[in-house]
């Protein structure tokens, strides 16, 4: 978040999404989780709301490779054609790298590697007043206060592409998704009128390493403990824990 000048409180902000991981499960379920991770993340300035979001995408992929094509057309049709017009937000600039494929040869042996689809989201927009960004460090000097979870999952908590599935050196089978843009939408507004009532006192979103990650990192910038009731979250408490 940057200030429009030295003396003003008016400014823009900057967000990343990328969900890279996903792509080798379900690369249209990659592509929007990238574009949600990045509007999830801008939520934490006082942004003027999603519609004046504009997003920069820079798609990666190998060209050629088999699956490869396919994928990147249904990643990009399902931001560019059907997420991004639902969300009421634009895309307008971009760039690509279509050569994320290595080939060489090894001791007479032909070798190669390839990586994954991948989209990088850069989220642009306009902000009232950058005094009013959220950071997630708790506050410890506002009496007793309360944590809330906003479940964009809708409680599927599905661990394909996960860091949870990464340490056991696992893919998974079910990545999570963005399938409500308009609960998104919902949830940017909400945050936005809270904050200016001054009823948000930390925000963090939930991304890599699930709502373990967000938590444990939340109370390493409030130099704080946690006390954290599960019970609402469902019989297993890994896939609430750490799904993404």
């Amino acid at each position: 978040v940057t200030t429009t000048s030295f003396d003003s409180h008016s400014g823009e902000a900057v967000a990343m999404g990328e969900r890279t991981p996903l792509a080798l499960l379900n690369p249209a379920a990659s592509a929007r989780m990238a574009v949600g991770e990045a509007i999830t993340n801008i939520a934490a300035a006082d942004v003027v709301g999603i519609h004046q979001i504009r997003l920069s995408c820079n798609w990666m992929a190998a060209a050629g490779h088999p699956g490869e094509d396919a994928g990147l057309h249904d990643a990009v049709r399902a931001v560019g054609m059907e997420l991004c017009p639902a969300l009421g937000i634009a895309g307008p600039v971009g760039k690509d790298s279509m050569s994320l494929r290595a080939v060489w040869e090894e001791e007479g042996e032909a070798r190669s590697v390839t990586a994954p689809l991948s989209l990088i989201v850069s989220a642009f927009a306009p902000v009232r007043d950058v005094r009013c960004t959220s950071t997630p460090q708790l506050r410890t000097d506002q009496g007793e206060t309360k944590l809330l979870l906003i479940d964009l999952g809708g409680g599927r908590n599905r661990l394909g592409g996960s860091a949870l599935a990464q340490v056991h050196r696992a893919v998974g089978s079910t990545p999570p998704d963005l399938e409500d843009p308009a609960a998104l939408r919902r949830l940017v507004h909400a945050i936005g009128e809270l904050r200016r009532s001054g009823r948000i006192l930390a925000y963090h979103d939930r991304s890599d390493g699930g709502l373990f990650t967000t938590l444990v990192e939340m109370a390493f910038a409030g130099g704080t403990g946690l006390r954290i009731p599960l019970d609402e979250l469902g019989s297993d408490p890994l896939p609430a824990l750490f799904s993404e």
